[in-house]
């Protein structure tokens, strides 16, 4: 079998993630199979058949150690917590460089260091506060290289901790603490007094000093600045504490005690805790029975819950001994962590004909879930008769857990009783971004993001490949019903962006009620989502028992960090360019800033089917290039669809595509029948077939006379220096300028062409950028996703 046959010629996405991230030195697909499979004959199968995929670390990883790479087979791990020391925090930093050169990633809690101003026994005479140490661990995760990545890191903090405000704001700058995600652990007490809008005390108590530092502060307060962070910065996210601690395997034993999450929270583990990840494909159990009536096979998902823990603890075994540090390799051999886990969910459902969030969806989902638990103990269970309990069980602890009184059937109960479990963590859901999208489905829990991407790479082949495709499970549905359109699909194609929150707060509710660990997730709102909307979110989530949840608003100010280069890099780069074409490549990605001293305005009258529209475009005085364009309408019409041709125009134009191809799109939409109908009817139509099309022509046509008008036809070459500095101070994100200031340019009242519509383009924000193929990525169960080259932040 080649990868070809495996993925299938026309996923190319998926081809270029597996040769670029877990093929090994040009190996056949084949030999991939026979290393990542261990010999095992089930996982081989599970594999070919896409019905489980281990983690990405297994996938790259497993038999390399062979050959003398030190590599890990474990996607995560918890360090142990800093003491109140300078040692034991640069003690952290060093296990934190250590395990990312294997390949791991981390999580860290700093509650147990001292807040600012804090009285020490050194020169200094009092501390920095433990936030301060923050950019220590982020800088030992940027500098780490993990074979064309970097480490991801998870730095939490106690929402009782003096510094929590410190914390809360400290990403607000966008240069500090930029390698590690952060999270708050919210207790319930927290929750009740926000509530209840009381007052909640932060305290500390140095162990060598026994100095006590408190700090009353409004409770509501503090949530309302942790929702404007989120708001704004999509951090830092919330993890709800209490529920992490009770809701577990592990909740009645004394000896126990998480000290952190994994970079993606979906795994609260203990200090020195690894965990070994592999997921489900829920896609694939969608099956037909003899009437023609599609089911979920429930056999087929119960037999490869049970392979794919098998599959796991073999993993573990041979993975025990490559574990970086002897803290990791002792929690492992004594707690044996798995984390079997799902994705293809929201493809299951679509297959199904059942929409997210709905009811249907909830019980379906609370029907997988369940028997996904108990398929998963019982073969614990069953491993436990072969090979022995973790070291660490104990039957009357085990069954004090709430959570497994609660999911586990009578069956279960009993094999358990009887042989006890071969490990004390065996579900969660990581993000899955690489593995979900080199099969073509949807990661996690979540749902589709979007129906279609479009999108240009080069990074992974050298030279432009454009990849122009719709979501998988959209392109498949169209094709199989002769669509050409995505606004015919039904209404079960949700997506992240049109999904009501607490529909996808419930989602998350029903399978949180029986994972024993947690899940990845971010909840995607739109930009207009409004900050008493994120109290609400968090509010619901905790309510409805979610064990941590983080949101990502549509164009918030994080937009924009993903780029490959900061923008004092651009700008430096622009100085030392020789040519016009080397400054516009080095600008690609950003969005210029227009002024008004900047531009020169045309006006054109266009006769449409919906009325007459002028085409207000505004050109550089220099290059002569489009920057902004107004479409202001006088009658009829659809004039949101309209004023949304006039923004997407004026961005692509200051983001630097070429005029040619935005006419060019613009061109090709289809004719409209009012268009038709008064050009048949009057016939004083401007050209073109649709306002768009006439859009375009008009474009194009005032293009050119201004370029005439500029004696730009042929650009002077020495005007390098000219648009170099132009162009320099200009490398800003996006700056809509005020309709008002233009008005005099156009000749145009501001009355008669909707000023506050265009007044409002100003909150448009940047877009966020790959790092590796400059496609616009998603925030998908904690992760950075890109659905176009399967770049994970976080994976």
């Amino acid at each position: 079998m080649t990868v070809q046959e495996w993925l299938g010629k026309e996923n190319q996405i998926g081809i270029d993630i597996w040769e670029n991230k877990y093929c090994y030195e040009n190996e056949t697909f084949d030999e991939w199979l026979d290393r990542v499979s261990g010999g095992s004959k089930d996982l081989r199968q599970l594999i070919i058949d896409k019905k489980f995929l281990p983690g990405g670390r297994i996938l790259s990883n497993r038999g390399l150690d062979k050959l003398g790479n030190k590599i890990t087979l474990s996607n995560c791990y918890v360090v142990s917590q800093p003491e109140d020391n300078i040692e034991s925090i640069f003690e952290a930093a060093t296990k934190l460089a250590r395990t990312y050169s294997y390949g791991g990633g981390c999580g860290i809690d700093i509650s147990k260091l001292s807040p600012r101003g804090s009285k020490v026994n050194n020169t200094a005479k009092v501390t920095s506060g433990a936030v301060s140490f923050m950019e220590l661990y982020s800088l030992v995760t940027g500098l780490i290289g993990q074979n064309g990545r970097r480490g991801a890191l998870m730095i939490s903090i106690d929402c009782d901790h003096p510094d929590l405000e410190e914390f809360i704001g400290i990403k607000s700058d966008l240069e500090k603490v930029t390698k590690a995600n952060i999270s708050i652990k919210i207790t319930s007490d927290f929750m009740q007094a926000v509530n209840n809008k009381e007052k909640f005390m932060l305290t500390f108590t140095r162990k060598e000093t026994k100095e006590v530092i408190t700090k009353e502060v409004d409770a509501y307060e503090i949530f309302n600045k942790i929702c404007r962070m989120n708001w704004d910065f999509a951090e830092p996210g919330m993890l709800f504490w209490d529920r992490i601690e009770n809701w577990n395997l592990l909740s009645g034993y004394e000896d126990f005690k998480y000290a952190g999450v994994n970079p993606c929270a979906e795994e609260p583990l203990p200090a020195g805790g690894s965990c070994l990840l592999g997921s489900t494909n829920l896609a694939v159990f969608v099956k037909m029975d003899a009437q023609g009536k599609l089911y979920f096979d429930f056999i087929g998902f119960n037999d490869t819950v049970r392979k794919s823990v098998i599959a796991l603890n073999e993993l573990l075994d041979e993975g025990l001994p490559l574990h970086p540090l002897e803290e990791q390799r002792k929690s492992v051999s004594e707690w044996r962590q798995i984390g079997l886990g799902i994705f293809g969910l929201a493809d299951m459902l679509i297959k199904l004909g059942i929409r997210y969030g709905s009811k249907e969806s909830m019980l379906l989902c609370d029907q997988i879930a369940k028997a996904m638990v108990n398929s998963a103990l019982e073969q614990s269970s069953l491993l436990a008769k072969e090979f022995g309990t973790f070291p660490k069980y104990n039957i009357d602890n085990t069954f004090k857990s709430n959570y497994f009184y609660t999911c586990t059937n009578p069956e279960t109960k009993a094999l358990v009783s009887r042989y006890g479990l071969r490990n004390s963590q065996l579900l969660t859901v990581a993000p899955t971004g690489s593995l979900s999208t080199m099969l073509g489905v949807s990661g996690g829990i979540e749902p589709i993001y979007a129906t279609h991407y479009e999108r240009k790479t080069e990074s992974l082949h050298g030279k432009d490949v454009y990849y122009n495709v719709y979501t998988p499970i959209v392109k498949e549905y169209l094709d199989k019903n002769n669509l050409d359109d995505v606004a015919d699909l039904p209404e079960y194609f949700i997506t992240a962006q049109t999904l009501d929150y607490k529909e996808r707060i419930h989602m998350q509710a029903v399978w949180q009620q029986y994972i024993d660990a947690s899940i990845s997730s971010t909840v995607n709102v739109p930009n207009d989502f409004t900050v008493e909307k994120v109290e609400d979110l968090y509010t619901y989530a905790w309510e409805n028992g979610l064990k941590g949840v983080t949101i990502y608003r549509d164009g918030c100010a994080r937009a924009g960090i993903l780029t490959t280069q900061d923008r004092k890099d651009i700008t430096e780069a622009v100085e030392n360019a020789d040519t016009e074409e080397e400054i516009e490549e080095l600008l690609r990605g950003y969005i210029l800033k227009v002024e008004d001293d900047d531009v020169i305005g045309k006006r054109a009258k266009l006769t449409t089917g919906c009325g007459t529209l002028y085409c207000l475009a505004f050109f550089d005085l220099i290059t002569g290039d489009l920057r902004e364009t107004f479409f202001p309408i006088s009658e009829g019409g659809c004039q949101y669809n309209i004023q949304a041709i006039s923004r997407l125009v004026s961005l692509n134009a200051r983001g630097g595509v070429a005029l040619e191809d935005i006419t060019k799109q613009l061109k090709k939409c289809g004719g409209c029948k009012s268009y038709t109908d008064r050009a048949k009817r009057i016939g004083d139509t401007s050209p073109g077939t649709s306002c768009a099309s006439a859009v375009g022509n008009s474009l194009n046509k005032m293009h050119k006379e201004m370029l005439e008008m500029l004696n730009l036809v042929e650009i002077n070459k020495d005007k390098v220096d000219e648009i170099r500095k132009k162009i320099k101070p200009n490398i800003v994100e996006n700056d809509w300028m005020d309709y008002e200031d233009t008005a005099n340019s156009c000749g145009i009242n501001c009355s008669d062409c909707s000023v506050e519509t265009c007044k409002s383009n100003k909150n448009e924000s940047i877009k966020n950028l790959c790092p590796e193929c400059k496609g616009e990525v998603y925030f998908s169960g904690g992760c950075v996703t890109c659905p176009h080259c399967g770049y994970s932040k976080c994976d």
